[in-house]
Protein backbone atom coordinates (compact mmCIF):
# COMPACT_ATOMS: atom_id res chain seq x y z
CA UNK A 1 0.00 0.00 0.00
CA UNK A 2 1.37 3.41 -1.01
CA UNK A 3 1.90 6.01 1.72
CA UNK A 4 1.34 9.64 0.73
CA UNK A 5 2.68 12.81 2.30
CA UNK A 6 -0.81 13.45 3.68
CA UNK A 7 -0.81 10.02 5.32
CA UNK A 8 2.45 10.89 7.08
CA UNK A 9 1.07 14.27 8.20
CA UNK A 10 -2.09 12.67 9.56
CA UNK A 11 -0.14 10.14 11.62
CA UNK A 12 2.22 12.78 13.00
CA UNK A 13 -0.52 15.22 13.96
CA UNK A 14 -3.12 12.62 14.96
CA UNK A 15 -5.69 14.40 12.82
CA UNK A 16 -6.93 14.71 9.26
CA UNK A 17 -7.76 18.38 9.87
CA UNK A 18 -5.12 21.10 10.34
CA UNK A 19 -5.05 23.01 13.62
CA UNK A 20 -6.93 26.29 13.48
CA UNK A 21 -3.79 28.36 14.08
CA UNK A 22 -0.49 26.91 12.93
CA UNK A 23 2.55 27.50 10.75
CA UNK A 24 2.66 23.76 10.00
CA UNK A 25 2.02 23.13 6.32
CA UNK A 26 3.43 21.78 3.08
CA UNK A 27 5.84 24.50 1.97
CA UNK A 28 6.90 22.86 -1.30
CA UNK A 29 5.68 19.87 -3.29
CA UNK A 30 2.40 18.04 -2.84
CA UNK A 31 0.40 16.33 -0.10
CA UNK A 32 -0.55 13.70 -2.68
CA UNK A 33 3.02 12.62 -3.45
CA UNK A 34 3.81 8.97 -2.71
CA UNK A 35 6.58 8.79 -0.11
CA UNK A 36 9.68 6.75 -0.94
CA UNK A 37 11.93 8.05 1.83
CA UNK A 38 11.72 10.62 4.61
CA UNK A 39 14.38 12.96 5.95
CA UNK A 40 13.94 14.86 9.23
CA UNK A 41 15.87 17.96 10.20
CA UNK A 42 15.82 21.09 12.34
CA UNK A 43 16.01 23.51 9.39
CA UNK A 44 15.72 22.85 5.66
CA UNK A 45 18.93 24.61 4.66
CA UNK A 46 20.40 24.33 1.17
CA UNK A 47 22.93 21.83 2.49
CA UNK A 48 20.26 19.74 4.23
CA UNK A 49 18.18 19.64 1.04
CA UNK A 50 21.21 18.44 -0.91
CA UNK A 51 21.83 15.66 1.64
CA UNK A 52 18.13 14.75 1.61
CA UNK A 53 18.20 14.22 -2.15
CA UNK A 54 21.47 12.27 -1.90
CA UNK A 55 19.80 9.96 0.63
CA UNK A 56 17.00 9.24 -1.85
CA UNK A 57 14.23 10.81 0.26
CA UNK A 58 11.40 12.72 -1.40
CA UNK A 59 9.80 14.08 1.81
CA UNK A 60 11.71 16.44 4.08
CA UNK A 61 10.20 17.28 7.47
CA UNK A 62 11.66 20.49 8.86
CA UNK A 63 11.00 22.11 12.22
CA UNK A 64 11.84 25.62 11.07
CA UNK A 65 10.86 27.55 7.97
CA UNK A 66 12.40 27.06 4.55
CA UNK A 67 12.57 30.68 3.42
CA UNK A 68 13.93 32.64 6.38
CA UNK A 69 10.71 33.57 8.16
CA UNK A 70 8.68 31.93 10.91
CA UNK A 71 5.51 32.55 8.90
CA UNK A 72 7.25 32.09 5.51
CA UNK A 73 6.63 35.78 4.87
CA UNK A 74 7.95 37.06 1.56
CA UNK A 75 10.33 39.91 2.33
CA UNK A 76 10.54 42.67 -0.23
CA UNK A 77 12.47 41.38 -3.24
CA UNK A 78 12.92 37.92 -1.71
CA UNK A 79 11.48 35.85 -4.55
CA UNK A 80 13.85 37.60 -7.00
CA UNK A 81 16.86 36.91 -4.76
CA UNK A 82 19.39 34.53 -6.36
CA UNK A 83 19.68 32.73 -3.00
CA UNK A 84 15.91 32.09 -2.96
CA UNK A 85 15.85 31.11 -6.63
CA UNK A 86 18.73 28.63 -6.33
CA UNK A 87 17.16 26.99 -3.30
CA UNK A 88 13.79 26.75 -5.01
CA UNK A 89 15.38 25.21 -8.13
CA UNK A 90 17.12 22.60 -5.97
CA UNK A 91 13.83 21.66 -4.30
CA UNK A 92 12.00 21.43 -7.60
CA UNK A 93 14.78 19.53 -9.37
CA UNK A 94 14.53 16.75 -6.80
CA UNK A 95 10.71 16.73 -6.84
CA UNK A 96 10.95 17.20 -3.10
CA UNK A 97 8.04 17.82 -0.76
CA UNK A 98 8.87 19.82 2.36
CA UNK A 99 6.55 19.74 5.36
CA UNK A 100 6.95 22.27 8.17
CA UNK A 101 6.42 20.43 11.47
CA UNK A 102 6.78 23.11 14.10
CA UNK A 103 3.66 23.67 16.20
CA UNK A 104 2.39 20.10 16.43
CA UNK A 105 5.45 18.61 18.21
CA UNK A 106 5.31 21.48 20.71
CA UNK A 107 1.67 20.52 21.39
CA UNK A 108 2.57 16.93 22.26
CA UNK A 109 2.27 16.12 25.98
CA UNK A 110 4.99 16.38 27.04
CA UNK A 111 6.34 18.77 24.40
CA UNK A 112 8.35 16.48 22.10
CA UNK A 113 11.04 19.09 21.41
CA UNK A 114 11.62 19.75 25.11
CA UNK A 115 11.57 16.03 25.83
CA UNK A 116 14.21 15.48 23.14
CA UNK A 117 16.59 17.96 24.78
CA UNK A 118 15.99 16.48 28.23
CA UNK A 119 16.81 13.04 26.84
CA UNK A 120 19.93 14.24 25.03
CA UNK A 121 21.21 15.87 28.23
CA UNK A 122 20.65 12.65 30.18
CA UNK A 123 18.14 14.21 32.58
CA UNK A 124 15.16 11.93 31.92
CA UNK A 125 15.29 10.34 35.37
CA UNK A 126 15.72 13.73 37.04
CA UNK A 127 12.63 15.48 35.64
CA UNK A 128 10.18 16.33 38.41
CA UNK A 129 7.60 17.86 36.06
CA UNK A 130 6.95 18.89 32.49
CA UNK A 131 5.30 22.26 32.02
CA UNK A 132 3.74 23.17 28.66
CA UNK A 133 6.84 25.19 27.75
CA UNK A 134 9.62 23.82 29.96
CA UNK A 135 10.90 20.89 32.01
CA UNK A 136 11.99 21.18 35.63
CA UNK A 137 14.89 19.00 36.70
CA UNK A 138 16.25 18.36 40.18
CA UNK A 139 19.76 16.90 40.20
CA UNK A 140 20.35 14.05 42.66
CA UNK A 141 23.62 15.75 43.58
CA UNK A 142 24.23 19.50 43.27
CA UNK A 143 26.84 20.61 40.72
CA UNK A 144 28.56 23.88 39.94
CA UNK A 145 27.60 25.72 36.74
CA UNK A 146 31.00 25.12 35.14
CA UNK A 147 30.68 21.35 35.50
CA UNK A 148 27.12 21.37 34.20
CA UNK A 149 28.22 23.44 31.21
CA UNK A 150 31.02 21.01 30.35
CA UNK A 151 28.58 18.11 30.58
CA UNK A 152 26.07 19.90 28.33
CA UNK A 153 28.71 20.58 25.68
CA UNK A 154 29.81 16.95 25.76
CA UNK A 155 26.28 15.55 25.59
CA UNK A 156 25.21 17.79 22.69
CA UNK A 157 28.54 17.76 20.87
CA UNK A 158 28.76 21.54 20.71
CA UNK A 159 32.01 23.49 21.05
CA UNK A 160 30.81 26.38 23.20
CA UNK A 161 27.97 27.82 25.26
CA UNK A 162 27.06 31.36 26.20
CA UNK A 163 26.36 31.98 29.85
CA UNK A 164 25.73 34.63 32.42
CA UNK A 165 25.64 34.36 36.19
CA UNK A 166 28.30 32.82 38.40
CA UNK A 167 30.12 29.80 36.99
CA UNK A 168 31.03 28.60 40.49
CA UNK A 169 27.42 28.71 41.73
CA UNK A 170 26.04 25.42 43.03
CA UNK A 171 22.93 24.24 41.20
CA UNK A 172 20.41 21.51 41.86
CA UNK A 173 17.13 22.87 40.42
CA UNK A 174 17.29 23.46 36.66
CA UNK A 175 14.78 24.70 34.13
CA UNK A 176 15.06 23.51 30.53
CA UNK A 177 13.33 25.54 27.82
CA UNK A 178 14.01 25.11 24.10
CA UNK A 179 14.21 27.48 21.18
CA UNK A 180 13.19 31.10 21.65
CA UNK A 181 11.73 30.48 25.10
CA UNK A 182 14.69 32.29 26.62
CA UNK A 183 12.84 35.57 26.10
CA UNK A 184 12.13 37.57 29.25
CA UNK A 185 8.34 37.20 29.23
CA UNK A 186 8.72 33.44 29.49
CA UNK A 187 12.09 32.85 31.15
CA UNK A 188 12.03 35.38 34.00
CA UNK A 189 8.67 34.21 35.45
CA UNK A 190 9.89 30.62 35.02
CA UNK A 191 13.00 31.37 37.11
CA UNK A 192 10.88 33.07 39.78
CA UNK A 193 7.96 30.68 39.97
CA UNK A 194 10.10 27.54 39.91
CA UNK A 195 12.88 28.94 42.14
CA UNK A 196 15.54 27.88 39.67
CA UNK A 197 19.28 27.85 40.25
CA UNK A 198 19.97 27.55 36.53
CA UNK A 199 18.07 27.98 33.27
CA UNK A 200 19.23 26.09 30.17
CA UNK A 201 17.59 27.44 27.03
CA UNK A 202 18.07 28.14 23.35
CA UNK A 203 18.06 31.88 22.87
CA UNK A 204 16.22 35.16 23.45
CA UNK A 205 16.80 38.91 23.32
CA UNK A 206 20.08 39.72 25.05
CA UNK A 207 18.60 42.74 26.84
CA UNK A 208 15.92 40.68 28.64
CA UNK A 209 16.75 37.44 30.48
CA UNK A 210 20.56 37.83 30.37
CA UNK A 211 20.23 41.31 31.90
CA UNK A 212 17.99 39.95 34.67
CA UNK A 213 20.41 37.09 35.40
CA UNK A 214 23.34 39.51 35.28
CA UNK A 215 21.67 41.79 37.82
CA UNK A 216 20.92 38.80 40.04
CA UNK A 217 24.60 37.79 39.94
CA UNK A 218 25.70 41.36 40.72
CA UNK A 219 23.47 41.24 43.80
CA UNK A 220 25.15 38.03 44.95
CA UNK A 221 22.26 35.73 44.02
CA UNK A 222 22.86 32.18 42.79
CA UNK A 223 21.03 32.22 39.46
CA UNK A 224 22.70 31.39 36.15
CA UNK A 225 21.83 31.03 32.48
CA UNK A 226 23.22 28.75 29.78
CA UNK A 227 22.36 29.63 26.17
CA UNK A 228 22.71 26.70 23.76
CA UNK A 229 21.57 28.39 20.57
CA UNK A 230 18.23 27.73 18.90
CA UNK A 231 19.31 24.79 16.73
CA UNK A 232 21.30 23.00 19.44
CA UNK A 233 18.32 23.17 21.80
CA UNK A 234 15.71 21.86 19.34
CA UNK A 235 17.61 19.44 17.12
CA UNK A 236 17.41 16.57 19.66
CA UNK A 237 13.62 16.89 19.56
CA UNK A 238 13.58 16.47 15.80
CA UNK A 239 15.72 13.36 16.22
CA UNK A 240 12.86 12.07 18.38
CA UNK A 241 10.50 12.80 15.48
CA UNK A 242 12.67 10.63 13.24
CA UNK A 243 12.43 7.83 15.82
CA UNK A 244 8.65 8.16 15.95
CA UNK A 245 8.45 7.95 12.16
CA UNK A 246 10.51 4.75 12.17
CA UNK A 247 7.93 3.24 14.50
CA UNK A 248 4.98 4.52 12.45
CA UNK A 249 6.39 3.61 9.02
CA UNK A 250 8.83 0.71 9.41
CA UNK A 251 8.90 0.02 5.66
CA UNK A 252 9.97 3.52 4.65
CA UNK A 253 13.63 4.60 4.95
CA UNK A 254 13.87 7.36 7.58
CA UNK A 255 16.94 9.62 7.74
CA UNK A 256 17.77 12.12 10.45
CA UNK A 257 19.90 14.87 8.93
CA UNK A 258 21.63 17.10 11.51
CA UNK A 259 22.21 20.73 10.70
CA UNK A 260 25.77 21.81 10.15
CA UNK A 261 26.87 24.43 12.71
CA UNK A 262 25.69 27.68 11.19
CA UNK A 263 27.10 30.43 13.41
CA UNK A 264 30.82 30.16 14.05
CA UNK A 265 33.03 31.85 16.62
CA UNK A 266 36.02 33.76 15.20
Amino acid sequence: MSITVQDVINRLTGSTEPHASTVDRVVAGSEAAVVHGIAVTFAASHSVIQRTLQAGANLLISHEGVFYSHHEAEYEGMTESPVYQDKLRLIQSGKLTIYRFHDAPHRYVPDMITQGLVRALGYEDDVIKFLPTAAIVTLPKAMIVQDIAENVKKKLGIPYLRYTGNESSVCSRIGIAVGYRGGGSHAIPLCLNEQLDLLITGEGPEWETPEYIGDAAAQGRSLSLLLLGHAASEEPGMECVAGLLRDLFPDIPIHFIPSEPLIQVI
